[in-house]
């Protein structure tokens, strides 16, 4: 099958699974409400259990539709070695700290244009994995393999081939954005956008920016999972500060 008929098809499941969610989720807080849980209670386990089913479902569909062309995950221009699983691994984790950087620096940027600092979407998900840890599996596993096939594969892929990287990492970074509704946030999503393309592009291998992915959501989970401890310890901090001697 040509490749421009598998990226519709990626397309068209990636969005049947976001839409999809919508009324599963619905569904199922009926369901957990129904059940004696809380309105809150029931809307967290219904958000979390619908967007996982509805992952699992889609997960094995679209990696089914990947393997309809042998050159499918080809994107780089001539004949270059792609790298080893010790580069990917290599490259994953140097990519994690080049996104986490890449997105410090746009959140500086965007404070300077007054943009509000925080994501909502990601505060809501953090709040919705504490109830509902399920949740943790789409944010830590499905979103990066999902995201990383459909927005550096398909989005990015399919336009480099065409034109360069510049291009196709900015238009494709700017898609990912308007995809989390978050386009105040544009370059908090558009740094990593493009050091993941980068890290596609360069190793030849979409694990590597899944790993990168992978690793980055894993770790702001973990820093939502423990906030009220960080903000705690922050506070001991500044106490001791103001003990000091001067």
């Amino acid at each position: 099958m040509k490749n421009w008929k598998i990226y519709l098809l990626i397309l068209l499941t990636y969005i049947l699974m976001q839409f999809g969610s919508i009324p599963l989720s619905k569904w199922l807080i009926n369901y957990f409400h129904e059940g004696g849980m809380t309105e809150k209670q029931a809307s967290f386990q219904g958000v979390a259990w619908g967007l996982f089913i509805s992952n699992l479902i889609a997960a094995p569909i679209i990696l089914w539709l990947s393997t309809l062309n042998k050159k499918f995950w080809e994107i780089r221009k001539g004949n270059k070695k792609k790298a080893s699983i010790g580069g990917v691994i290599l490259w994953g984790v140097l990519g994690f700290f080049m996104a986490m950087a890449g997105q410090m620096i746009a959140a500086i940027i965007e404070t300077a244009f007054g943009v509000a600092p925080g994501s909502e979407n990601t505060a809501l998900l953090g709040e919705i994995a504490k109830a509902s840890p399920i949740i943790i599996l789409s944010i830590v596993v499905f979103a990066p393999l999902l995201e990383e096939i459909v927005f550096r594969r398909v989005v990015f892929g399919g336009i480099y081939l065409k034109t360069n990287f510049w291009i196709a990492g900015i238009l494709s970074g700017v898609v990912f954005s308007l995809v989390h509704q978050e386009p105040q946030h544009l370059l908090i999503y558009l740094a990593p956008g493009l050091i993941f393309a980068f890290l596609y592009s360069h190793t030849g291998r979409i694990w590597t920016s899944m790993l990168a992915h992978l690793l980055m959501n894993g770790f702001v989970t973990i820093l939502q999972f423990n906030m009220d401890k960080l903000q705690e310890l922050q506070d001991m901090q500044g106490a001791f500060i103001h003990l000091l001697p001067y």
